[in-house]
């Protein structure tokens, strides 16, 4: 059996990146509970939901939550 995915080493941030992109859209700052909640809603990988869940509690902004995260958005 074989799997026609590319193996890489990098996970795919195309869905952690777009749900920053809507969480932030007219906001400066958003709380780790509030994107956590969201990410649930969005039904985001397992992994980054452990991630997002490891933040410290606060208010963080996109660059800042998507440089903790691994995210490119900026």
């Amino acid at each position: 059996m074989t799997d026609d995915a590319p193996v890489t080493d990098e996970p795919d941030t195309r869905r952690l990146d777009d749900l920053l992109e809507d969480l932030y859209h007219g906001q400066e700052r958003i709380s780790q509970a509030d994107i956590y909640r969201r990410a649930v809603a969005a039904e985001l990988p397992a992994h980054w939901l452990t991630r997002i869940a490891a933040l410290p509690e606060g208010e963080y902004a996109v660059d800042e939550a998507a440089d903790l995260l691994g995210g490119s958005v900026t």
